[in-house]
């Protein structure tokens, strides 16, 4: 098969979804008989630079860099026009105006994506679930189970659905560095008691939580990995001497920090996924799993499909400081709960690598070419009525905060 995989976002860039969306091209490329990237190329950069990103042929977008939205709509209402849209035997996109648009003129699409769209902006229900539905439509990757089962109470078939964890590449761990190793690096003594998160430091993630643990915990040392200047939790983290500010890493320096890590945090609250609604399933977790370091972690319905309690990582109850607190006294106090906990990550991070994800991606679209059409799940009046209740909800909630995302904690019970 020859996939044109077509990505609106400028490459190259560290963002998490260019991170997805490239490696599992580059990886699915391989399981083709010719792969090709559609995608804008950032200002200065080239597309012999993109070509080796990917490991594939470019094709640039016909659109401006900016703004996004148009960059976007022209994403979509130009590929259509390219010859290595006709040549290609389905399109993969991560992008529903794309998709959209490649059906419209008569290509198959694959949809890979971690949103819980028909959850997050109900006005698109309907659209969704008829693009879902068509028969050129051949499926949607699902970051998550989580996701999945949105897509499946909107009426799509469950067979056009399918639930494929991202992944790491092992290779950053190649070369693992010693923990005192890595504590020296980045100037801390070697028997200082670290607790490590990495990603955008920002009020979204659920740091404000971690600050007060660090407050009520000042024998271990806090370091917040990705900052990008002076903003709200930078400024609540300054009044507290145990935690560090660390500006954004490139992948080559971020490792020291990993490796200097006692405890690996991914904040334990539920705000990134209810309040928030930006995050499903963190990139990092995967990243984390193969690092041989323990994890503490929140449990929540994504989070726990992936992460094993008193197995792979401490789960912790959701917004408890309590239980925050607990958890990293008992990872940090005593070498056994933590290097059982390591070792079980480290073992089952084989089971996420972006080379597993691929391999069943790539079978999962074998199996979907030659699948028949599947039936679609019911629209009748009570999904019409509950599609504009939860449409006038939105759209209260955009009024109210300019935000386009409804996070779940506003749709109502049961949904």
């Amino acid at each position: 098969m020859k996939i044109l995989f077509a990505f609106e976002n400028s490459l190259p860039n560290a963002e998490a979804d260019a991170e997805v969306f490239v490696t599992t091209a580059k990886y699915l490329a391989p399981y083709t008989s010719g792969a090709t990237l559609h995608a804008p190329i950032a200002k200065g950069a080239t597309r012999a630079q993109i070509r080796a990103l990917a490991g594939m042929d470019v094709v640039p977008v016909w659109a401006p860099l900016a703004p996004a939205a148009l960059r976007h709509f022209c994403a979509g209402l130009t590929i259509v026009l390219r010859s290595a849209f006709r040549k290609a035997d389905l399109v993969y996109t991560r992008n529903l105006w794309v998709a959209f648009m490649s059906i419209l003129f008569g290509q198959r699409v694959v949809f890979d994506h971690y949103r819980p769209w028909p959850d997050q902006i109900p006005p698109l229900q309907y659209f969704l679930y008829r693009l879902f539905c068509h028969r050129r439509f051949l499926g949607s990757i699902c970051h998550s189970e989580y996701t999945r089962q949105k897509y499946i109470a909107l009426g799509v078939p469950p067979a056009k659905l399918r639930c494929v964890h991202n992944g790491f590449e092992p290779a950053r761990f190649a070369a693992p560095i010693a923990i005192e190793e890595a504590k020296s690096l980045i100037g801390l003594p070697a028997n200082a008691k670290t607790v490590v998160y990495t990603g955008r430091v920002n009020q979204k993630k659920g740091l404000e939580l971690v600050i007060e643990a660090a407050k009520r915990l000042p024998e271990l040392t806090f370091l917040f990995v990705g900052s990008y200047g002076d903003g709200p939790i930078e400024r609540l983290a300054a009044a507290v001497p145990n935690i560090r500010i660390i500006p954004w890493q490139t992948e080559a320096t971020l490792s020291r920090y990993i490796f200097a890590a006692d405890v690996l945090l991914i904040p334990p609250s539920l705000n990134p996924l209810a309040q928030f609604g930006s995050t499903v399933l963190p990139l990092k977790l995967f990243f984390y799993l193969g690092s041989g370091r323990p994890i503490l972690a929140v449990a929540t319905p994504d989070v726990a499909e992936v992460l094993k309690a008193d197995k792979t990582a401490y789960l912790c109850k959701p917004d408890s400081l309590e239980d925050l607190v607990t958890g990293l006294r008992r990872l940090t106090t005593g070498p056994e709960p933590a290097a059982r906990l390591a070792a079980g990550a480290r073992e089952d991070s084989q089971n996420f690598t972006w080379a597993a994800r691929t391999r069943k991606i790539a079978a999962t679209i074998a199996g979907w070419r030659v699948a028949a059409p599947a039936p679609r799940g019911a629209w009748g009046a009570a999904q019409s009525r509950l599609w504009r209740a939860q449409s006038r909800r939105w759209f209260v909630h955009f009024v109210r905060t300019r935000a386009v995302i409804l996070p779940p904690e506003m749709a109502p019970k049961g949904q």
